[in-house]
């Protein structure tokens, strides 16, 4: 596994351990915030080699939550008996919780809320931050939730309140998406603020907010190439493309390095994750005769508005293929479903993120993931509760994540995780 040696136990900048870690956009916020992110836990195998790819200097564990005791996770980390990390992240399964889903209160992946303070407990973060569907607090999971909070009062964690919903719109992300943040804290540490909205969402009619419009759809993916161009597309998911005059917002997902984030060197006409989908010319009809804003009537996908932002990416499941569960936006311009770039786009991933090669699990990896800036914007108030300034990162450890990236071509990537 991809891992600077030493990091854990040498970080001059906060530490970060990521369960259920995802392809790592709640990972990847955090570290634009200035934070190392030692450790990742996933037990998909598909997720942990993307992760790997895409955090080289991060130790990835590919294990079930529930059978790796946190002894063994900070031994794994060469921590001392005494060190511990000084914030643990968890977006646990939402599926039986979520009400898109089937809200399942007996659903089994629900109880991996309970490992998670069980990790807890066991590792001793100072901070930590679950993260989950909002629903997880009302109906036939309010008993559930209820519990929740009562194990985190007994072993010792306070919670910030109230318990806060924040919508990605709110930070710079052209997506409506609310989620459930609980931010904790040890007994003796400063509990974090929420952080404040820094943007309404674009095209919300009759707003009276004073903040600025997040950026929209079109802000999101009009500068980028035109896959319906480039027949390499149909049978990979990379090709050297001429790029379109960026928005404000996509300047800065082109650009290799955000705020305090390593580096990670990136081909400027390098379009990944982009693998064209073969509609039918039914299909394509349909589409092209379904308004922004409106909904295909037989696919129920959405058509995304140009000038607004988009409906929530949802992941689907494993099980179904990124199915029937996960409706794919259809293009605002094209008649046709939007890329896994695309949709990375509408999520803040900068372009040098990449996803699996195969579109199913791109999209569910996007829809799966926390938006990095909605992470970003968490990880900013809780340096600030740490009392701690951001800084960059260390030289070595950039060096050695960028010189791995470099010998890896598009083409290896791919191979990687195919």
């Amino acid at each position: 596994m991809a891992f600077f040696p030493g990091w854990a136990s040498n970080s001059s900048r906060p530490t970060v351990i990521d369960l259920f870690a995802g392809a790592g956009g709640f990972s990847l916020g955090f570290e634009m915030a200035g934070f190392d992110v030692v450790a990742a836990v996933d037990n998909d195998p598909v997720h942990c080699a993307t992760y790997e790819f895409n955090f080289p200097h991060t130790r990835v564990l590919c294990r079930d939550v529930r059978t790796l005791p946190g002894s063994e996770l900070k031994a794994t980390l060469n921590f001392e008996p005494d060190q511990n990390p000084d914030v643990l992240l968890g977006g646990c399964p939402c599926q039986g919780f979520s009400v898109i889903g089937k809200r399942n209160s007996r659903d089994p992946r629900n109880s991996l809320v309970f490992e998670f303070v069980r990790m807890v407990a066991e590792l001793q973060p100072r901070l930590f931050v679950l993260e989950n569907v909002p629903s997880i607090m009302r109906g036939q999971n309010q008993t559930l939730f209820g519990q929740l909070l009562e194990h985190f009062h007994g072993i010792g964690y306070q919670l910030q309140k109230p318990f806060q919903v924040l919508n990605a719109a709110g930070f710079g992300v052209p997506q409506a998406r609310k989620r459930l943040f609980l931010l904790g804290a040890r007994q003796d540490a400063a509990l974090p603020d929420y952080p404040q909205a820094q943007t309404h969402p674009a095209a919300r009619q009759f707003s009276l907010s004073l903040l600025p419009p997040s950026p929209t759809v079109a802000d999101a993916i009009a500068d980028l190439p035109t896959v319906e161009n480039y027949p390499e597309l149909l049978n990979r998911d990379w090709v050297d493309a001429i790029y379109g005059e960026p928005s404000a917002y996509a300047q800065t997902l082109r650009h290799e390095t955000h705020h305090y984030a390593y580096p990670r060197p990136h081909p400027e006409n390098l379009l990944t994750c982009s693998w064209r989908s073969n509609h039918t010319p039914k299909t394509i009809a349909r589409f092209a005769q379904t308004l922004p804003g409106e909904r295909e009537p037989v696919s129920h996908f959405d058509r995304l508005q140009p000038d607004g932002v988009s409906v929530t990416l949802r992941a689907g499941t494993n099980g179904q293929r990124g199915g029937f569960t996960a409706p794919r936006p259809i293009h605002p311009f094209l008649p046709r479903c939007i890329t896994v770039r695309e949709a990375a786009r509408l999520h803040s991933y900068p372009d040098w993120f990449r996803f699996h090669a195969t579109k199913w699990h791109g999209f569910r990896q996007v829809g799966n993931s926390v938006p990095p800036l909605v992470a970003q914007a968490i990880a900013a108030q809780i340096l600030q509760s740490l009392n701690v300034k951001p800084r960059s990162p260390d030289p070595l450890a950039s060096s050695f994540a960028s010189e791995k990236l470099l010998r890896l071509t598009a083409r290896q990537a791919a191979r990687l995780y195919a």
